[in-house]
């Protein structure tokens, strides 16, 4: 029979896995309903429920380019930020391939970057793969160095979804006009947390989406820098100006313009929160014996933390916190489930045994400083009743 801590402890529930996903705010959930049931026109047709889903998606499509201080037409509302990355390189790749063959990546990108740069190769592309340094940062002048008379695009992660770590993109980007080439970062983790100006980043190309920042799965967005040639993924009815035909999403787009709303009033406050409960949970966990940060120790997201922990596994670890309540993850979530060791934590220097014994905390709205002291609890614990059954542990 359980005593009354155990009970507490049981039913207690934390959720620390913001960077795979986040609750929907209540405020976007109110915005989206009349556009299921009552403003639900389709935004091609010309009476009033559809002049109306009209009206509001390119509302939202204002809001979205005043986040990153870009241009309203110049943004692009795709399904996904997996589905946005696809069109960056396949869509800028086949417009431009006159003009080059050679693309360059940071070797820590997103899997669906990795995976469109490496289906790019069998399209007839070459592609560099950036190296990182121990915390996962990209050197300008290593990419300068890379950099050919054929290299027609570089894409490079904002925030890494893994490590949290915060590339210099506007020294990157700048590198990258220098020598006339497009520059596209993928910013689905840091869109909405931290101050992303296209202009001043020297970004061409930005990727985002809503479900990372409080807003619905199933609504992504792409900047497209004026000027740029996109082949598109998609054809049809020639929707979001001929790059993405399919019946728009009002509903979700709605939501999206919601949370960039909300992300404008709250983001600066809400990161500093982040980071005072990041900081002390990086301080407490590094106080248990054989215990390492991933990533850089301050240039990183204010709700990003990742660890290895020596002679244990990351999936026992996840599974021994959720049944003490704590949602967290091991690598990518995206990947969560595959037997592979993170590509990220092996770039960065990690032996796989080390990757293999990884644990991500990504906070959010939800948490509190109560949250904190209660994992800096129980995982101390977990950890050392890990390695007494160790076959790791000498």
């Amino acid at each position: 029979m359980l005593n009354r801590n155990e009970k507490s402890e049981k039913m207690r529930r934390i959720y620390m896995d913001y960077a795979a996903t986040t609750p929907v705010d209540s405020r976007a959930f109110e915005a989206m309903k009349p556009y299921f049931m009552t403003n639900f026109g389709n935004t091609m047709s010309l009476y009033s429920i559809g002049r109306e889903a009209k009206r509001a998606l390119e509302e939202s499509r204002e809001k979205v380019a005043s986040l990153i201080r870009a241009k309203k037409n110049d943004i692009i509302f795709t399904g996904s930020a997996t589905e946005s990355n696809n069109l960056a390189l396949k869509g800028f790749a086949f417009a431009n391939k006159k003009k080059g063959k050679h693309i360059i990546i940071s070797s820590i990108e997103h899997h669906c970057v990795l995976d469109s740069a490496h289906w790019l190769e069998k399209q007839g592309f070459e592609v560099t793969f950036l190296p990182v340094d121990k915390y996962g940062l990209i050197d300008p002048k290593q990419l300068e160095d890379h950099i050919r008379k054929d290299t027609i695009l570089v894409s490079i992660m904002h925030a890494n979804n893994e490590i949290g770590t915060i590339e210099p993109i506007k020294e990157i980007g700048k590198v990258c006009h220098d020598y006339d080439v497009c520059f596209h970062t993928d910013a689905a983790q840091s869109f909405g947390k931290i101050p992303i100006d296209v202009n001043k980043m020297n970004i061409d190309m930005l990727t985002a989406n809503a479900h990372k920042m409080y807003g619905p799965k199933g609504v992504g967005t792409l900047f497209v820098r004026q000027g740029i040639k996109l082949d598109p993924l998609l054809h049809g009815g020639g929707h979001e100006f001929g790059l993405r035909s399919s019946t728009v999403n009002v509903a979700g787009i709605v939501g999206f313009g919601a949370v960039v709303d909300i992300a404008k009033k709250e983001m600066d406050s809400e990161a500093k929160r982040l980071s005072k409960l990041r900081d002390k949970l990086i301080e407490g966990i590094l106080k248990i014996d054989n215990s390492y940060l991933n990533g850089h120790p301050t240039l990183r997201l204010p709700n990003n933390t990742n660890f290895w922990f020596a002679f244990i596994e990351g999936e026992s670890l996840v599974l021994h916190l959720d049944m003490k309540g704590v949602a967290a993850s091991t690598g990518s979530a995206c990947s969560s489930e595959s037997l592979e060791p993170s590509h990220v934590l092996m770039v960065i220097g990690l032996k796989p045994e080390q990757a293999h014994g990884s644990l991500r905390l990504t906070l959010g709205k939800q948490n509190k400083n109560a949250d904190i002291d209660y994992v800096l609890e129980v995982l101390p614990r977990i950890v050392e009743n890990l390695r007494k059954i160790s076959p790791f542990k000498k």
